[in-house]
């Protein structure tokens, strides 16, 4: 595939989202903002970034495609900038490549990979950039990292494939975006919007686009494929949740964790108050998507709970 045909492809309005560390996001902003105020006013894309105090920080591009791969690519020119100003003092003979992530939905991975691993493998080829699909699920969300390395150029390239495939494919179900969280801070559930009668409806959709986290079956002649688990391989999780909030996740009698422990299909175990802590211990056991869907859930009563107390 040609770059004229992406562009031709792409002549539309596009948002990516951009996964960085709080570093590298200071890097991108510059001294009192001239940075990015420069990356807006010559590409002309909206580039947002979310507040600090997070180790991970999300930047998002919108707008017309040239606009997107022309900010994209002052932020990789950015980046590689102050690699090639650490290998100054360093003992290190070769350069690193740029590394950048990506996130998408979570429901669109399965066409960005493609049958055996396909699709991913064309991608690599043609453009040369490295390429990486997480197997799970970022905190707290339905979408996953995608972590390309490489040349600026072939970075530019594999993200414009990878925006066709996306166009092409749009997102099933409900996807809840990922947003860090700020180091230390209580577990409750990002915006604070989702009230449990708002999120009902939506529930079931969610649980399948969880439980669809690895219907990939890749045959057995890929299983060495890097891309994907194949296996969803139990794992566990903990998070913290604070003592006077712990009663609307148990519910009446127990009633609301073991409906979490039924749709999520993962082991939950709250662990007994400590002397001297405000916080109680949570531990969910599952494969990944149950362990997301188990937290989303929990989150969401703990959001309607915090919602409804400011109201009062």
């Amino acid at each position: 595939m040609d770059s004229g045909v992406i562009e031709g492809g792409l002549n539309v309005t596009l948002t990516i989202r951009l996964l960085m560390h709080g570093k590298e996001v200071g890097s991108i902003i510059g001294k009192k903002g001239e940075s990015v105020k420069k990356m807006r006013e010559e590409s002309g894309a909206r580039i947002n970034i979310s507040e600090g105090n997070c180790p991970e920080r999300i930047i998002t591009l919108a707008g017309p495609t040239t606009a997107i791969f022309k900010a994209f690519s002052m932020i990789i020119d950015k980046l590689e900038e102050d690699i090639s100003s650490s290998m100054t003092n360093s003992t290190a003979t070769s350069k690193p490549p740029v590394t950048l992530r990506i996130v998408v939905p979570a429901s669109q991975c399965g066409s960005l990979i493609g049958k055996g691993g396909c699709k991913i493998k064309e991608i690599r080829e043609s453009t040369g950039a490295q390429v990486q699909v997480a197997g799970d699920m970022l905190p707290n969300s339905t979408e996953r990292a995608i972590t390309i390395a490489g040349t600026t150029q072939s970075i530019i390239e594999c993200v414009k494939q990878i925006c066709v495939v996306m166009l092409e494919s749009p997102p099933k179900g409900v996807t809840i975006p990922y947003r860090p969280k700020p180091s230390g801070s209580p577990v409750i559930f990002a915006g604070g919007q989702s009230s449990s009668a708002a999120i009902s409806p939506q529930l079931t959709k969610l649980h399948q686009l969880a439980m669809q986290q690895s219907p990939f079956h890749i045959p057995p002649s890929n299983q060495g494929f890097t891309g994907i688990d194949a296996s969803a391989q139990t794992t566990s999780h903990e998070m913290t949740i604070p003592n006077d909030l712990i009663g609307c996740i148990i519910g009446r009698q127990g009633a609301k964790i073991n409906e979490i422990r039924q749709m999520s299909g993962a082991q939950i175990k709250i662990a007994n108050p400590v002397d001297g802590s405000n916080d109680r211990l949570v531990t969910i056991t599952g494969p990944p998507a149950s362990i997301s869907l188990a937290e989303y859930l929990m989150n969401a009563r703990l959001s309607s709970e915090t919602t409804g107390l400011a109201a009062n």
